[in-house]
């Protein structure tokens, strides 16, 4: 436990789910999206190098599963700002045992919880309301040659997305399936 957050492993080793502690009276409240220091007991140990700010407008939209590939992966920081939806992170990092292995966590301003996705993981997420507003820290900057992800609706991912998925971009549609995936980091 740290100052103001609570830090939650999950059954994927490196990704947490980090619960902030809002401070307030009848005022209103204050709480820290991120502090370096006292998240690194949650393992984030990189600079920050860019923050995105996301809105998705349609409930049911997935977006994802992305990530950057070496030299250029990257650490991020998962928070929804407004309405909410359900995050996930599949490991895709080589050699590990829970490598395909999915972990997903609802998100919302209501519950104050973001989740800590090491390097080498998938991320995305599903909206369960309209007009989502999502925000992210990442370790490192966007390097457009480094993208990279794996299909959302993969059948050997078996991911349950909460809701039918109503809306993806073309991109996302169009990434590989796990197994062309891990075929292609062979190489």
């Amino acid at each position: 436990m740290s100052g103001r957050f609570d830090i939650e492993g999950t059954p994927l080793e490196g990704l947490s789910v980090v619960r902030r502690r809002r401070m307030g009276d009848e005022r209103g409240w204050l709480e820290r999206l991120f502090c370096s220091d006292e998240l690194e007991a949650a393992g984030w140990i990189w600079p920050v190098a860019q923050l995105n700010r996301t809105l998705t407008a349609k409930r049911g939209t997935v977006r994802g599963m992305h990530l950057q590939h070496p030299p250029h992966e990257e650490a991020k920081l998962v928070t929804c700002l407004r309405g909410e939806v359900f995050d996930v992170a599949v490991d895709l990092r080589a050699g590990s045992p829970s490598y395909g292995h999915w972990f997903g966590e609802r998100l919302s301003n209501d519950n104050a919880s973001s989740l800590l996705i090491p390097p080498g993981f998938a991320h995305g997420f599903q909206t369960l309301t309209d007009d989502v507003e999502m925000l992210y820290v990442h370790s490192a900057a966007y390097a457009p040659e480094a993208e990279g992800g794996v299909r959302a609706d993969d059948p050997a991912l078996r991911i349950d997305w909460p809701l039918e998925i109503v809306g993806r971009s073309e991109r996302d549609a169009n990434f590989p399936n796990l197994k062309s995936f891990q075929e292609g980091s062979k190489t």
